[in-house]
């Protein structure tokens, strides 16, 4: 699923190959990759569940506009999938909080 000869720039080069995990399952990416980009790659479509509804989200702007591609990543919420760059060994978490009216008031 990725692009190896553009018609305008010709054979792509590869870059390094690492490794990244998403919910704890091994997903390979290249150097240069968002996290965004190397999941789709891989097959990935849903990156986390809507608060409220559970409803599948994904890439959706793919600019850092919309948040709608918010995961966790080496423990830090809200992370953007898809401006920030792939890491060898990290660990990225689907997005999945409880609703707002779950809390009662509680924070995450």
């Amino acid at each position: 699923m990725r692009v190896q000869h553009h018609p305008v720039l010709g054979d792509l080069e590869k870059p390094k190959k690492i490794k990244i995990y998403f919910d704890n399952q091994q997903y390979t990416a290249y150097e240069g990759d968002t996290i965004a980009s190397a999941l789709l790659a891989s097959g990935v479509r849903t990156l986390r569940r809507h608060e409220d509804k559970g409803t599948p989200r994904g890439i959706y702007c793919n600019i850092g506009h919309c948040f709608e591609c918010r995961v966790r990543v080496n423990s830090k919420n809200t992370v953007r999938a898809c401006l920030t760059p792939v890491e060898n060994n990290m660990h990225i978490e689907s997005g999945f909080y409880p609703s707002a009216a779950g809390l009662k008031g509680g924070t995450l």
